[in-house]
């Protein structure tokens, strides 16, 4: 079983350290940073408070796409509300049992965005779900490390939880497919000259969120590729005249 804990273009390192702790509290320990301010550095050490196993063996990359790869299912911790946006919402304890029965089949993971400004758009277009943590409406401000703890925490509770979700026959297409899958859309959608006046600009991502919510697994992958590939074989020989 293995859930990815992945922060996205963190500003300090002492949250990295405080992240690192909150979960070696609750028993995890796959740790990955995309992009961080600084690390490795003393402040991260030191607010790890002894969680230096965690923080010896974070993985650092440069892109989303580097700490996703070979994950099935996405989830993103974020104060975002269902109302403004198109991703189905969870809370935590909604969230955890999804997540432990993707990871027994594979990878899962959890993003968690910048101190500042959170996740962008393009990071949740990698994502099936947001996750996110009930507070009161007067002072919702969790900092990076009590969201990592809370998750975490739920999680670990969860595994006592019997399983919500039978194994799937077929694991879940990991997001390097979904991304190959999603420049797909791409090719087909320029071949038959597709505009959307409602998805304008985003409309792939606004495609990358149904299939994302769609949780495709690899022979569902292949099957729209498929599709598309034939798609795109008829419009060429419709074009040459054959």
């Amino acid at each position: 079983m293995s859930i990815r804990f992945v922060l996205v273009a963190t500003h300090h390192p002492g949250n990295i350290g405080a992240a690192a702790r909150a979960m070696s509290t609750m028993g995890f320990g796959e740790l990955w940073l995309v992009a961080p301010e600084s690390f490795p550095h003393p402040e991260a050490t030191a607010f790890a408070a002894g969680a230096d196993a965690v923080l010896a063996n974070a993985r650092v990359v440069g892109t989303l796409a580097e700490a996703l790869a070979g994950c099935g299912l996405v989830h993103a911790s974020s104060a975002r509300g269902r109302t403004a946006y198109y991703w189905p919402t969870l809370t935590p304890r909604e969230a955890a049992p999804r997540l432990l029965a993707a990871a027994a089949e594979g990878n899962a993971a959890l993003l968690f965005g910048t101190e500042r400004t959170g996740l962008t758009n393009e990071d949740l277009a990698q994502c099936a779900a947001i996750v996110r943590i009930p507070s009161d409406p007067g002072y919702e401000a969790l900092n990076l490390a009590q969201a990592v703890q809370v998750l975490a925490y739920e999680l670990y509770c969860a595994r006592e939880l019997p399983a919500v979700e039978p194994r799937r026959l077929v694991p879940l297409a990991p997001t390097e497919e979904l991304e190959r899958l999603k420049a797909h859309v791409a090719e087909v959608l320029t071949a038959v000259d597709f505009t959307d006046r409602v998805g304008g600009p985003n409309l792939l991502n606004r495609l990358a969120r149904i299939f994302g919510r769609a949780e495709l697994d690899q022979h569902e992958v292949n099957l729209l590729r498929g599709l598309f590939a034939a798609v795109l074989a008829r419009r060429r020989r419709a074009g040459s005249g054959a």
